[in-house]
């Protein structure tokens, strides 16, 4: 069965999956043990001292268990800390550590030019135009889902 490859959720799927395989090969390339979402996780902490896990898991769209399993992840590797709340004995707080941070500066050079590889097909135009479709699409599913 041929799936159309107009049907915009089978295109976005798959692009996500090129997407993924690209990260991981470039990281695996580099000598770094480090998948998508523990990057983005890892970024959000830079910014973000102090979150809580559920605090990072909707920052970074992924559900709580995910984030608590990629917290452990992160942790075991010395990337990030992991405290008890002082306002709430339930929950850890987060924080990058030196050596997380040390990683995110050697990736995120790679990550960053592996954006433009995503779209290797687009001239700079269209990279511009996707990237702002895309963000509008995002805004408007999102609230859709609020609703």
């Amino acid at each position: 069965m041929r799936v159309s490859l107009r049907m915009p959720g089978h295109l976005i799927r798959r692009l996500h999956q090129v997407s993924t395989q690209l990260f991981l090969q470039r990281m695996r390339d580099a000598g770094y043990d480090i998948t998508p979402v523990q990057f983005a996780a890892l970024d959000t902490l830079r910014h973000s001292e102090g979150i809580d896990q559920a605090g990072l898991a909707q920052a970074i769209g992924k559900d709580r268990a995910t984030v608590g399993a990629v917290a452990d992840r992160l942790e075991q590797k010395g990337l990030v800390k992991r405290v008890i709340s002082s306002r709430d004995k339930r929950a850890r707080e987060l924080s990058i550590t030196r050596e997380g941070e040390a990683v995110l500066d050697a990736v995120s050079p790679m990550v960053e030019q592996m954006q433009k590889e995503i779209l290797a097909g687009l001239d700079d135009e269209e990279y511009e135009q996707f990237i702002a479709l895309a963000a509008k699409a995002v805004k408007a599913a999102e609230a859709a889902l609020e609703e």
